[in-house]
C-alpha cells in the first residue's frame, strides 16, 4: 500500500459481512485504483460472527471507534446495512474524538442510525449514500461514492440538490420512523427531508407515515422528497394506494410540503445525499 494513499476504513456496524464480498470490494480497487493512491481498508471485526450481526455489539462499537479515532484512517464507509447499528450508537458516539469529527462518513440503510445520532451531535461531513458492499456492484455507484468519501465532492449527487439550497438528508423510512423520539434523533427543522424503503408491505408504509408525520419535531421539517420503494411485499387484499400516494396522503394531512422525487433507494442507482447545506 502506497505510504501516500488515502485510506478508506471499513466497518460494520449491523449485520454479518462476508470475506467473498470484501474481496470482490478489494479486486474492484485494484482494478480501477491499481497504483493504490486511494485504499480500502476492512477492520478484522467485519468478519466475526455472532448470531445475526457482525461481532457482538461490544466487539462492533470498539471497531469503529478505533478506525474514526485512528489518524492514518482517512475516511469512513460502512460495510453494509442490514440491522444493528442502534444497538452501539450511544456506545461510540461520546467515545469519538476530534479526529473522528474531520473525517467523511458514508452509508445508508441500517447505519442511518448512526448517521443521525452523529448528526445530532454535531458531525458535518456525513452522507446517505452507497455501501462498501453494494456500490461495486456498478462502477458509476463505486465511483461517485469514492469521490465524496476522498474529496467531499462528486457527480453521484441527489439532483435536487443542485438548485435546492436548504439542508438536507436522507433516511431509510423506517430507520427514521424507529429513531423518532430517541436520543438519536436530530433536530430537522428545516431540512428537506428525503426517504427510501424496500422490502415493505404498502400498509406498513402508511402506517409508519402515519407514525412519523404525526411527530412535533417531523413537522417542522421543510418538505419530504420521495426516493424509491422497491420490493413492495404483496398484501391480500391489495392496499390500494402506491407508495407515492400513500407519501402524499400523510404529507397533506400533516401540512408536510410534498417536494416530489429523490433519486435515492436500495438500488445501484442510489445517490449521495451529504447531510445540511449542499
Amino acid at each position: 500500500m502506497a505510504t501516500n494513499s488515502f485510506k478508506i476504513g471499513v466497518v460494520c456496524a449491523s449485520s454479518r459481512f462476508s470475506k467473498e464480498r470484501a474481496e470482490a470490494v478489494e479486486a474492484w480497487m485494484a482494478q480501477n485504483h491499481p497504483d493504490r493512491d486511494v485504499a480500502v481498508v476492512f477492520h478484522p471485526a467485519c468478519f466475526l460472527k455472532h448470531g445475526h450481526f457482525a461481532g457482538d455489539d461490544r466487539a462492533r462499537a470498539d471497531a469503529f471507534v478505533e478506525f474514526a479515532n485512528d489518524p492514518r484512517i482517512d475516511a469512513i464507509w460502512f460495510a453494509r446495512g442490514g440491522y444493528g447499528s442502534c444497538r452501539i450508537a450511544d456506545a461510540v458516539i461520546p467515545r469519538l474524538e476530534a479526529v473522528a469529527r474531520k473525517k467523511r462518513y458514508m452509508g445508508y440503510s441500517d447505519a442511518g442510525s448512526l448517521l443521525a445520532g452523529m448528526y445530532k451531535a454535531g458531525f458535518e461531513h456525513l452522507a446517505h449514500g452507497p455501501m462498501a458492499s453494494d456500490s461495486v456492484r456498478e462502477d458509476a455507484t463505486a465511483r461517485g461514492a469514492l469521490s465524496w468519501l476522498t474529496t467531499g465532492r462528486t457527480d453521484w449527487i441527489e439532483p435536487s440538490l443542485a438548485t435546492d439550497p436548504r439542508p438536507a438528508v436522507a433516511f431509510n423510512l423506517t430507520i427514521l420512523n424507529e429513531l423518532t423520539g430517541t436520543a438519536l434523533e436530530p433536530d430537522l427543522s428545516g431540512h428537506v427531508l428525503m426517504l427510501e424503503e424496500v422490502s415493505e408491505a404498502a400498509y406498513r408504509i402508511d402506517r409508519m407515515m402515519f407514525h412519523l408525520t404525526s411527530q412535533a419535531s417531523i413537522r417542522r421539517v421543510a418538505g419530504i422528497r420521495l426516493g424509491r420503494v422497491s420490493d413492495v411485499t404483496p398484501n391480500d387484499p391489495d392496499f390500494g394506494q402506491t407508495p407515492e400516494e400513500i407519501i402524499r396522503y400523510w404529507c397533506l394531512r400533516s401540512g408536510i410540503p410534498f417536494l416530489g422525487n429523490a433519486d435515492i433507494g436500495h438500488d445501484g442507482a442510489n445517490k449521495v445525499v451529504p447531510f445540511g447545506r449542499p
